[in-house]
């Protein structure tokens, strides 16, 4: 399947600011969606598509900060880059503790402008390779029997296959078995695979806590 063109989003009242940022960035070949106000971002934004968010940090209604924590309450990972004025400095320090990608201070170079959402396309990539990584391991895991479940954890910990008989409560051969089956349906072709899949997905759920 093709990999959509990545999208920046442009969310900001003042219709000369859109315009002027979408011209930058076709431009230079970067692909843009200009949109007046954060309830249209929501209506709009698909999260299956690439893209990173160039937000003005002061709207009328929903504000910036307003719609960057109604994304993270949806779990809609898009790198954030705040637009901001001299004074909304102490905001856009806010906005980076709740995970936005970066601010720019008005005015700012367009080179300036570029490079960020260039980095912050490639961190949306970045992003997404990972949760489609995570999704594939989860979905292994949930293939898996309880039994099964039991044997991979017991093979994470470095346990030996005769430790892991006496345990379980079975026979070394069925130990085996099993151990084989845990890494043809986790598509492991390593033990350490292994372990680095759950390292991944545990490092994962004590993130999301």
């Amino acid at each position: 399947m093709k990999e959509r063109a990545p999208m920046v989003f442009i969310v900001d009242d003042d219709e000369a600011v859109r315009a002027s940022l979408r011209l930058l960035l076709k431009s230079v070949g970067i692909a843009a969606t200009a949109l007046g106000s954060a309830h249209e971002f929501l209506e709009r934004h698909d999260a299956s598509q690439p893209s990173c968010l160039l937000l003005d940090i002061r709207m009328p209604g929903m504000s910036g900060l307003e719609l960057q924590q109604a994304l993270n309450l949806r779990g809609r990972i898009i790198p954030v880059i705040f637009i901001t004025g001299h004074g909304d400095v102490p905001m856009a320090v806010e906005a980076m503790k709740n995970g936005a990608f970066d601010f720019l201070q008005k005015p700012f170079r367009d080179q300036e402008l570029i490079d960020r959402v260039q980095l912050a396309l490639a961190k949306d990539k970045e992003n997404r390779v990972a949760l489609s990584q995570h999704s594939k391991i989860r979905a292994h895991l949930e293939s898996l029997t309880p039994r099964e479940r039991e044997v991979l954890d017991l093979m994470t910990r470095g346990k030996p296959n005769k430790v892991m008989a006496a345990d379980l409560g079975i026979s070394q051969r069925t130990v085996e078995i099993h151990r084989a089956r845990v890494m043809e349906k986790m598509e492991a072709s390593s033990l350490a695979q292994a372990v680095r899949m759950m390292m991944d997905i545990n490092h994962t759920v004590a993130a999301d806590r």
